[in-house]
């Protein structure tokens, strides 16, 4: 079990009303909510996520809140396993307004 779960809803959504579920809610609008969605299923049942590049993405997003060695280490572990093409994480990465961030850490990869 994850110590929480981050769920992405638009700024006009209302709060789930879990009482007994560890969530952490962040709020996204336009392309940083619908882009990158991909559907799973997980234990039978269909779940939206976000694929690894835009996962990449926020991550450098939140990475006050979850700490920069969490974020290069998503970004490592992506490119390590081959699921971020470079072309797709710049795309997120324009999208969710992190290219200046994001660009020393992908060229240190390269």
């Amino acid at each position: 079990m994850p110590y929480e779960v981050w769920l992405a809803i638009g700024f006009k959504a209302r709060l789930p009303k879990e009482p007994n579920l560890p969530v952490r809610i962040v709020r996204f609008s336009g392309q940083a909510l619908t882009e990158g969605i991909e559907e799973r299923r997980i234990e039978g049942v269909k779940v939206k996520v976000y694929n690894p590049a835009k996962t990449v993405a926020d991550c450098f997003k939140y990475r006050n809140k979850i700490g920069l060695d969490v974020a290069l280490e998503a970004l490592k572990d992506c490119r390590a396993q081959g699921k971020c093409p470079a072309d797709e994480l710049w795309r997120y990465a324009k999208i969710c307004r992190q290219t200046r961030v994001m660009r020393p850490y992908i060229e240190a990869l390269q």
